[in-house]
């Protein structure tokens, strides 16, 4: 009887022991991640799918022919949805996460796309899309290519779109660039992370580049390391983008200038309401246009080029030293990105002819940089003879490969 009961407690012990092990194998075997929540596959590109696809490029654009070389390997796209925060709101987001078919050691570059404004074209939404293809292809010379949707897209589509307003913006590409980290190490097998950076984008994406490579240089240089940058075409000081649009007699794209009033009403950066800005019936059908449905040209048809038309009188004659008016001078500022003294190489790109976004802000923050101590031999400045805002677009981006291409190699 005496052994039987021993027995019994030395079986009861044996169970709960085991049930211990199991516990702490589970455990170690789901890791626990701070933001990357989810993957599945939204593409697969071949190697010569993606050698056809740069060849019809270069059809219209013969400078995409020299990226052809450099093509080494299938690619796949991955869909991912990972947590940020928006307003001290957690939420989930999403973007693309592009990765080299072949196993190996890869740094990661991340893109900033320009302006969207509607959901079904964010990266997320339509990875086969031709222009985000060729951001996915590269991929294939070598890189993690991670492209965001920004909060108010894809997975955030029910939230508004933060457009140019920056800790939001910075605060996503950060906590993506922390879950593509978490899913290199445990959700890709055979692809090693290596902790190299490199960022590209052109217009509201070169702001955002530019952005991010501050705050990636500045306060987060303990867990990115920085190679450098391609910025094109960004409206880095947005106080003098707004003064270049309402300065004029007609504004082509009225679709950007909503945009901020929307956005940085949405997120409280002004304290005027909207009426002091628009005018009727602009102020009321602002914030019915920008909720991911309508094109930017079907924006521009329910506004007007017209700049006295569409801009309230006393904003037109205050904005640049009324006192009313100072929370939106103030929002501005705090929004433009302010030069500094970067250690990391740097390439600014500007069309000349660009009558959306002027180049004398890539002018401005070029010289702002290097008076600030930037040596020339790391920031450098290309203004692309004759390109408007549309035009500069593959120029810029195929330079800035070619720089970013050239760092990693030189390493």
């Amino acid at each position: 009887m005496r052994n039987e009961r021993y027995f019994i407690k030395l079986a009861s012990l044996v169970l709960i022991f085991s049930s211990f092990i199991i516990s702490c194998t589970k455990e170690t075997a789901d890791p626990v991640y701070r933001n990357f929540v989810s993957k599945e596959v939204a593409l697969q590109l071949t190697k010569e799918y993606l050698g056809a696809l740069v060849d019809a490029a270069s059809e219209a654009n013969p400078e995409v022919a020299s990226v052809k070389p450099l093509i080494t390997s299938d690619v796949t796209v991955y869909k991912i949805v990972y947590k940020t925060t928006v307003d001290n709101q957690e939420i989930n987001a999403s973007g693309l996460v592009c990765v080299p078919a072949t196993p190996g050691d890869y740094p990661v570059l991340s893109f900033q796309n320009g302006t969207n404004t509607v959901n079904a074209y964010a990266p997320s939404q339509f990875p086969s899309d031709y222009s985000y293809q060729m951001i996915e292809l590269i991929a294939s010379l070598g890189y993690i290519v991670v492209i965001s949707d920004y909060p108010g897209f894809g997975t955030s589509a029910s939230i508004p779109h933060p457009y140019l307003v920056k800790e939001p913006t910075v605060r996503s590409l950060v906590d993506n660039l922390s879950a593509v980290k978490e899913l290199a190490e445990s959700e890709l097998p055979g692809i090693n992370l290596i902790n190299e950076y490199y960022l590209l984008g052109y217009s509201q994406g070169g702001w955002a580049t530019l952005a991010l490579h501050k705050a990636l240089e500045t306060d987060f240089s303990s867990e990115f390391d920085l190679i450098g940058s391609a910025c094109g075409a960004g409206p880095y000081n947005i106080y003098l983008l707004l003064q270049d649009m309402i300065n004029v007699t007609t504004y082509p794209m009225p679709v950007y200038l909503g945009y901020i009033v929307n956005a940085y009403t949405a997120y409280n950066q002004f304290t005027n309401p909207v009426t002091d800005i628009l005018n009727e019936p602009y102020a009321t059908r602002i914030s019915s246009l920008y909720t991911g449905i309508l094109t930017s040209g079907q924006i521009n048809n329910q506004l007007t080029t017209t700049i006295s038309d569409l801009i309230n009188p006393g904003f037109l004659a205050g904005f640049e030293s009324d006192p009313a008016y100072s929370s939106v001078r103030n929002a501005l500022g705090n929004n433009s990105i302010a030069a500094w003294h970067t250690y990391k190489p740097l390439l600014l790109l500007h069309g000349s002819a660009d009558t959306h976004v002027n180049p004398i802000s890539t002018e401005d923050i070029y010289t702002g940089m290097i008076e600030a101590g930037t040596s020339p031999d790391l920031c450098s400045k290309v203004i692309i003879p004759g390109a408007d805002h549309g035009g500069g677009v593959v120029p810029a981006m195929i330079q800035g490969i070619l720089f970013l291409n050239d760092l990693k190699t030189s390493r």
